[in-house]
């Protein structure tokens, strides 16, 4: 008996999906998709993702309140797992860009999928050349945590599009 996996999606995937290639303008089969898999609990969104996304009032975050996408919150197992996340390598502090307020929900989402067992969904790139900054997919690689972009996530749920003209 197989059971499906479960994928904990960045705020990157929603956002710039959003606003680029996934407008639901243009592929509103995508974001009726995603509801459905939130639905039956394949998807769903760490608390620090969903602050995220509704630190700005705009027709993402009024869809995310009507998803029903499972938004976790924080527990002390999370709590737990983040801190094996940056016992395991020194360099994993440079996740978060505390500089400019960027990238403070990266850690929350490799933490929920570590303790959800889940697949990160992330459009970050891993960074293979030396940098003070370090992404997602490389903690995930250190890690032990399975992480794709939202190409691979759409390939493997089996998510198709169609396209008409009006």
């Amino acid at each position: 008996m197989s059971t499906s996996p479960i994928y904990c999606l960045d705020a990157n995937v929603l956002i710039q999906g959003w606003s680029k290639y996934y407008s639901p303008r243009i592929c509103p089969d995508y974001w009726t998709r995603l509801t459905e898999l939130g639905k039956a609990g394949r998807i769903f969104l760490p608390d620090e993702v969903a602050k995220e996304i509704h630190r700005t009032a705009d027709d993402l975050s009024a869809w995310l309140k009507t998803s029903q996408i499972p938004v976790h919150p924080i527990t002390g197992l999370v709590t737990q797992c983040l801190k094996s996340i940056y016992a395991a390598n020194p360099l994993h502090i440079n996740l978060v860009d505390n500089t400019r307020q960027r990238s403070m929900a990266d850690p929350w989402v490799i933490a929920h999928a570590m303790h959800q067992n889940a697949c990160i969904v992330t459009k970050e790139e891993k960074v293979t050349a030396s940098s003070a900054r370090i992404k997602i997919p490389n903690v995930c690689e250190n890690v032990g945590v399975r992480c794709i972009n939202d190409f691979q996530f759409i390939e493997e749920v089996g998510m198709q599009f169609s396209c008409s003209l009006p």
